[in-house]
């Protein structure tokens, strides 16, 4: 079984789509079969990798090839549901970025399709996939820390800025904070049930692209979520400050990371310890990976993360953002020192480098 290849089509080669491909071409699990993009000059310099995949314009050759088992949709989230109403009709499993649609009326729809077909069909809540929340989740389970009672998240870097590519997928809070609001309703094991949220609408732009949110779920637990792409973006060199906390009755467990390493301590009852390795990135690879598992054994892994998981966690970011627009956002700074930004983010990388560290 672990010689088989999966054959699988990729529709969307932009920033994300590549890093699938990285990670599918590494591990030997995947025959990438099909590239598709609707932009000619990714398509041309597709052309240029020396790949077997056939690279086309038209997503429809993929859907209609007998011989493709799955599809990796990665293009923007106005074509998901389109694209996942065609993977079940075909019969194609399923693995896509996030939001899996445009609206939450959409992602529910695409969760009921999914969910009334036997195919395996999973989304990148990446966090969940990522070795440092494992080691806290089990340290957690162990009693270490008692109960767990405050789930404490913080994500700001200088990030997208605005009109970089989240309009389909919402301001930041939305697009990037919803993973943060999956895995904070990951550690609480239940649902959200009390929130008040605050933004600011940096640069006086029409969407707050800085948010906190706290309150409860429904056994208790208390909930501090802060996400946004603010954090000095035309700083001489830039930073960022992101961390979880777990605050127990007896105990804590936190982890830091700089993007690069990523550090988890852990101070219970019985034992104290310091872990220290690679952050892993967007463990893009441990999601291939299991999605392959899952396909080769007909049944979805249980740390494969669900499409239902994602419009749920979709469905509290925007309601997230909905109670922060019933209070005062303030608007501070100006359009001007945007444009500045976004000139100056064109100046530090290609697409790879600084803009994927930072977001």
């Amino acid at each position: 079984m672990e010689n088989v290849q999966i054959k699988i089509g990729i529709i969307g080669l932009g920033r994300m789509g590549r890093f699938y491909l990285d990670e599918m071409k590494k591990s030997g699990k995947w025959d990438i079969a099909y590239i598709c993009d609707v932009n000619p000059l990714v398509r041309k310099e597709a052309l240029q990798w020396g790949l077997d995949a056939q690279i086309v314009s038209d997503e429809q050759v993929i859907f209609e090839d007998p011989s493709v088992q799955a599809v990796g949709l990665f293009t923007l989230a106005d074509q998901r549901l389109r694209q996942i109403e065609k993977a079940v009709r075909y019969g194609k499993h399923i693995l896509a970025e996030k939001p899996i649609a445009d609206s939450i009326e959409r992602e529910w729809k695409a969760v009921e399709l999914v969910e009334n077909h036997p195919l395996i069909a999973t989304v990148n809540l990446y966090l969940r996939n990522s070795w440092y929340h494992h080691a806290l989740k089990q340290f957690v389970d162990s009693g270490e820390i008692g109960e767990l009672a405050i789930v404490r998240i913080c994500h700001m870097t200088p990030g997208l800025a605005p009109g970089e590519g989240h309009e389909y997928e919402g301001p930041a809070f939305h697009d990037c904070g919803m993973h943060y609001v999956d895995i904070a309703r990951w550690y609480a094991g239940c649902d959200y049930e009390t929130w008040h949220a605050l933004g600011m609408r940096m640069w006086n732009y029409k969407d707050p692209w800085w948010l906190q949110c706290q309150g409860t779920f429904q056994n208790g637990i208390v909930f501090d979520i802060t996400q946004g792409f603010v954090y000095g973006q035309l700083a001489k060199d830039q930073t960022h400050n992101s961390y979880v906390d777990l605050i127990g009755t007896k105990g804590i467990a936190r982890m830091t990371h700089d993007f690069k390493t990523a550090v988890v301590e852990l101070h219970g009852v019985t034992r104290t310890e310091r872990i220290e390795k690679p952050y892993g990135g967007k463990n893009i690879d441990v999601l291939c990976s299991l999605f392959a598992e899952s396909i080769l054994k007909g049944e979805p892994s249980t740390d494969l993360p669900r499409m239902r998981d994602s419009a749920i966690a979709s469905g509290y970011a925007w309601k997230f953002l909905e109670d922060a627009s019933t209070h005062r956002l303030p608007a501070i700074g100006n359009l001007e020192t945007l444009e500045e930004i976004r000139q100056h983010r064109k100046t530090l990388t290609n697409g790879y480098g600084l803009l994927r560290h930072f977001t």
